[in-house]
């Protein structure tokens, strides 16, 4: 080699992108390494849904455009509503995302200490949130415009565009949820900021109750003309178009693609992609700087006026000690160790924002979807609509708490992380820690999943034998779902790794959420078949519970037996 000869330095932020796709793609080839089984019944489950998905729009697409006069108005203002929507969500998943791997993160935190820019820092980790954030995104909408595109005709470039677009779509929730993390971080973990939120939360709830109160019911709508009716709907949804929104721009770029109308479209791929270099540029410019300042903040937790610290190092209550080891008290039949590592973990969940306000953001949207079933009450006359209604609205419950249980339940024997050997140590074990953990989470949650049950059955206007029956399917569910989560985090553990949404990621969630979905949906079928009455007998028949209960207990039990089995020959 040359004496004059100087090897080009590779971009620090192109050796990082290079290391985790390296990483990322032996993860997958490690895949060969599982249970091809397990491996085998995860890619069914993807395909079946991509397939099942792309039915029913197709379907659902064809059936709307075929209505008299108003299909394509229909048509646009579905997709004008659902980008809208998912829009919203995509920023909340960036937000919450953003603030755990930019300040809650170990990689973050190793990588600030190199001799690598701030820049390029926050770049790799504002790349990899977008990702994380948006696959759900990618792998929800993808059927939709594929059969959005079938259904109107559209030519093979619009395919290829709309990648393009979508691509261009996700940079601008990502910069805007990591512009709110950063801002956040600084106040995220004030308790009177903690306060402040609820409060405002609490109230905006309340003003949306009142005003949804106010406004008339659909069934008042229904009861008039059809034109009348539809106009009025429409009407509801017209915030939706409003111009400055990016999803508007996504919206009126696909469909005006779709009909041809290429200049029209042109112009809001060009809008879209105007704003996305701006925004883009300011994050991977200017965003670096006011993340370090952030970080540093929220490493030291230091106020600028110093005050900050005082409050900070400040010992905890001991009235708010004295409180949790009062409510603990209640389940004297639990041993005291059970106790203390119960409100251990509540403790560490309550501590850990982004934790609960993940959960907020679940069950304040499932509550939203329960506050809407009233619009059904009056229009349900056919026995086949009312099972149908009150099945699905079981299935979506039962979703709802399969997304807890996965999300929530299933890292946090994983958590423990390098801890674990204390914990293995102790007189207890880690069979009763697994134990303990899994009875905290099957309480907790049930409490909040048979609330809003018996909530929506309420707004169905069930009997009360319906009633009785629902909530002891959710009771019985949930111990299930609980049973599979812990289960599986021992079985598949990933003790290197303290972000709970990378646990939830890897093999062991994906198959975690995989197994609960398709638990979920044999037992809603098996539900359904019994209580209806197709089979020509009475409703409830006897199989099919039975059925139900054995299948609840299979999938409870089985990967709590194995994870505990397994825990006897664990490495620590």
């Amino acid at each position: 080699m040359p004496a004059n000869f100087v090897q080009p330095q590779k971009s620090p932020l192109l050796l990082l992108l290079r290391v985790n796709a390296l990483q990322t793609w032996r993860r997958l080839l490690s895949l060969r390494e599982q249970s091809q089984l397990l491996t085998s019944v995860i890619l069914c489950f993807v395909v079946g849904y991509l397939a099942l998905s792309f039915w029913l729009f197709y379907h659902a697409l064809w059936f709307v455009a075929r209505f008299p006069g108003l299909g394509a108005v229909l048509t646009e203002r579905l997709m004008y509503t659902l980008f809208a929507f998912l829009f919203g969500l995509l920023l909340l998943s960036n937000l919450v995302i953003s603030y755990t791997n930019l300040f809650r993160n170990r990689e973050t935190a190793f990588l600030l200490t190199l001799p690598v820019p701030t820049q390029t820092v926050f770049r790799w980790k504002f790349i990899e949130s977008t990702l994380l954030a948006s696959w759900a995104f990618l792998f929800l909408i993808a059927p939709l415009l594929v059969a959005f595109g079938l259904v109107r005709g559209a030519a093979w470039h619009f395919y290829v565009m709309t990648l393009v677009l979508i691509a261009l779509f996700i940079v601008l929730p990502g910069v805007a949820g990591a512009w709110l993390a950063i801002l956040m971080g600084r106040l995220l973990d004030r308790r009177s900021f903690q306060i402040t939120i609820v409060g405002t939360a609490l109230i905006s709830l309340a003003l949306v109750a009142f005003w949804w109160k106010a406004q008339p019911a659909t069934n008042a709508l229904l009861s008039e003309r059809t034109l009348e009716a539809l106009d009025q709907l429409l009407a509801k949804t017209r915030f939706t178009m409003f111009p400055f929104l990016p999803s508007y721009w996504l919206s009126a770029a696909v469909l005006q693609w779709a009909e041809g109308i290429l200049r029209g479209a042109a112009f809001f791929a060009l809008v879209l992609l105007s704003y996305t270099l701006l925004f883009g540029g300011l994050a991977f410019t200017q965003f670096g700087y006011l993340f370090y300042d952030t970080a540093s903040a929220v490493q030291s937790r230091v106020h600028r006026n110093g005050k900050w610290a005082r409050v900070r190092l400040k010992p905890p209550s001991q009235n708010s000690a004295r409180a949790m080891e009062k409510i603990g008290g209640i389940f004297f039949w639990f041993g005291r160790d059970s106790r203390a590592l119960a409100i251990k973990d509540i403790r560490m969940f309550w501590r850990d924002t982004t934790q609960w306000g993940q959960s907020v953001m679940l069950f304040g949207l499932l509550g939203v979807y329960i506050i809407n079933l009233r619009n059904f009450t009056h229009q349900l006359s056919s026995e086949f609509w009312v099972n149908l209604i009150a099945f699905l609205n079981l299935g979506v419950c039962a979703l709802n708490l399969a997304s807890v249980t996965t999300r929530f339940v299933f890292p946090q024997f994983s958590l423990e992380g390098r801890r674990l050997w204390i914990v293995g140590l102790a007189p207890m074990g880690l069979a009763r820690v697994v134990k303990t953990k899994f009875w905290l989470a099957s309480v907790m949650s049930f409490i909040v999943t048979s609330g809003l049950i018996m909530l929506s059955c309420y707004l169905l206007k069930m009997s009360w034998d319906r009633v009785a029956f629902f909530g002891a399917v959710v009771t019985i569910m949930t111990f299930a779902l609980n049973g599979l989560a812990v289960g599986l985090g021992v079985l598949y553990p990933n003790l290197k790794e303290a972000n709970p949404n990378k646990i939830v990621s890897g093999f062991g969630g994906t198959l975690c959420f995989v197994l609960s979905s398709v638990y979920i949906l044999a037992s809603v079928l098996l539900l359904g078949f019994a209580g209806t009455g197709w089979h020509g007998r009475a409703t409830w028949a006897a199989e099919g519970i039975i059925a139900f209960v054995f299948l609840s207990f299979l999938v409870g039990w089985l990967p709590m037996k194995l994870g505990l089995r397994r825990l006897n020959d664990f490495e620590m």
